[in-house]
């Protein structure tokens, strides 16, 4: 039986119209932690000119990549690639380069430490130019953004003091330290954003 997650049905839409934007041109994109894969599977469709790599931990013996693997089985898509173990946390990543970078709802999920392990690891991945998409609920400047999020962030830090919602400077500020431009901020549903950030051609 394939994980289902309503929020990824839901957010799928409004994700895929601005990746439209930025990720034109062919190439490879590295989904970090891919979750259930519904995400790669409805975006791979939808741009076929992209090389979908979706990612995720492998642990619970693999149960994560087990779902990713459903979805794209019974989808069958050329351009969607198998899922990979990728784990922020290790130095070697499974990939050499990518021309795009994404990940969902991951950052608040991590600890700031393994958000830095992040940015550092797609600043290394990621070509000159090429373009990172991070999607989910950000502070903007260091407040909530709706009362929505700040009872989501205290969930989450009940949960595990290390999770919580980032806030949008401190997530600009760590990617100019890894060579990476912010270059866009759009308002989503749901009081999310999706903030994309460009490789720096030197750096």
């Amino acid at each position: 039986m394939k994980p289902y997650s309503e929020a990824c049905q839901r957010n799928r839409g409004p994700i895929l119209e601005v990746l439209r934007q930025y990720f034109t041109a062919p190439g490879t994109v590295l989904e970090i932690g891919a979750g259930t894969g519904q995400h790669a599977v409805h975006f791979a469709a939808h741009l076929p000119h992209l090389q979908w790599l979706p990612s995720d931990r492998s642990v619970d013996d693999g149960e994560n990549l087990r779902g990713i693997r459903a979805w794209a089985e019974e989808a069958r898509l050329p351009n969607l690639l198998d899922p990979v173990a990728l784990d922020v946390r290790e130095p070697r990543w499974p990939v050499d380069q990518v021309q795009y970078a994404y990940s969902a709802n991951t950052a608040h999920i991590m600890s700031w430490p393994e958000v830095e392990l992040m940015f550092t690891g797609i600043g290394k991945v990621l070509q000159a130019q090429g373009v990172f998409c991070l999607y989910g609920p950000v502070n903007r400047e260091g407040r909530y953004t709706s009362e929505s999020n700040r009872e989501f962030d205290r969930m989450l830090k009940a949960r595990d003091p290390l999770m919580g919602l980032r806030d949008d400077q401190a997530l600009i500020a760590l990617g100019e330290r890894c060579s990476l431009t912010l270059a866009a901020d759009h308002a989503m549903p749901a009081n999310n954003r999706l903030l994309v950030w460009r490789r720096d051609a030197a750096g």
